[in-house]
């Protein structure tokens, strides 16, 4: 018999539970929760699957180096169809503000509670939001995977770990290109504001840690990665946080923000668009972009998109701020079929040294600074 290997995984959802008890259902599906597209749901879930085909997926060469992350994916998505699922239970009054009910028991303070227990035991998080056309457990083995690559001995800090957080939105999950693409760019519009919800509660956590210590904030650090049409949703939190937020800055709540193959105009960051300032939520700002993205062409030449930032980077790198770089992996994941490529290889390996604090001119890094305008690098 097989050795199992226990992988446990933090989520928040906006998706509908399935099943007759909405703390332990059986998966969430794809549509929004019957409590609205903005409530939230945060849990904990575990799954088991054979170590040996975990370490076959991890030892793998993708052709960029070892590690592959899109196999460890696909075989830990069917290892969540028997996930054993427990939401945060909640006592609250969904027509009431949660600041108004001095009762209430909120599943986003136990989640960040558990997660912070995390954290003082040398342990990063990072917020990981998935794209377009993924289903409920092909997002929980896409954050798994992303949570084992990061962790793999012999990669990175050795005393160092990173627990990741899914944030998983109702995206279709059904592949049909035209149709679930204009779905999910809706429901991912309306999921930006139920991310902002998640990520104002965490501002107003932490905000309420350092307030307890006396200003001293936590040694460990938050990171957020959005994939594709992840940062879509990212783009309409901002819209919301925005609206929520005294001043004219938004918080400091991230050291790293990683985008990833992202679907977004490729003018986002210029004056007056929508994540102009995005540098503010982080100390740096990574985008990581491939021109043979086939994923990206659809979206630009059958849905009527402008050119993507995933595709060639910013439309005009030379606006950017300093803390937004950019970083060309066209040369090392090769082929017209690459869009998943965080997951694999060297590329994991770079964003695991930028959550590792490794310098940017660091040769371990095998990248060159690329000429021109900006901060930008190709990755070999």
């Amino acid at each position: 018999m097989l050795a199992g290997m226990e992988l446990g995984l933090y989520f928040a959802t906006n998706r509908r539970h399935e099943g007759k008890d909405r703390w332990h259902p059986t998966r969430y599906g794809r549509s929004f929760s019957a409590d609205g597209m903005e409530n939230l749901r945060f849990g904990w879930l575990e799954l088991e699957v054979p170590d040996a085909d975990v370490e076959r997926c991890l030892a793998k060469d993708t052709g960029f180096g070892p590690g592959d992350g899109e196999a460890l994916s696909s075989l830990l998505a069917t290892a969540a169809k028997k996930a054993r699922i427990d939401a945060y239970e909640e006592t609250l009054d969904p027509r009431r503000a949660d600041t108004t009910q001095k009762k209430a028991r909120l599943g986003s303070k136990a989640m960040f509670a558990d997660l912070q227990k995390d954290m003082l035991r040398r342990c990063d998080a990072l917020v990981y939001v998935h794209g377009f056309n993924v289903s409920w457990e092909e997002a929980v083995g896409s954050a798994l995977a992303l949570q084992l690559m990061l962790n793999r001995d012999g990669v990175g800090d050795p005393k160092q770990q990173t627990a990741v957080v899914l944030f998983t939105w109702p995206s279709d999950g059904l592949a049909l290109p035209f149709v679930s693409y204009k779905s999910d760019r809706t429901e991912a519009k309306g999921s930006g504001y139920a991310f902002a919800r998640g990520l104002l509660k965490l501002r107003d956590h932490l905000a309420a840690l350092a307030d307890r210590a006396g200003g001293k904030a936590c040694p460990q650090d938050l990171h957020l990665l959005c994939h594709s049409m992840g940062n879509y949703v990212l783009q309409n939190a901002l819209e919301r946080m925005r609206d929520f937020t005294p001043g004219t800055v938004l918080p400091r709540l991230f050291e790293q923000i990683f985008l990833c193959a992202p679907d977004v105009d490729a003018d986002v960051f210029e004056p007056d668009q929508p994540m102009a300032d995005l540098h503010q939520l982080a100390r740096q700002v990574t985008v990581y972009h491939n021109t043979g993205d086939v994923a990206l062409h659809v979206s630009d030449y059958t849905k009527g998109n402008p050119e993507r930032l995933g595709s060639y980077g910013a439309a005009r790198a030379a606006v950017l701020p300093d803390k937004v770089q950019q970083v060309d992996c066209s040369d090392l994941v090769g082929g017209f079929l690459e869009h998943s490529y965080y997951l694999d290889g060297r590329v994991n390996d770079d964003i695991l040294q930028s959550i590792d604090g490794v310098p940017q001119l660091d040769p371990a890094r095998r990248r060159q600074q690329k000429p021109g305008a900006g901060v930008r690098w190709l990755l070999s």
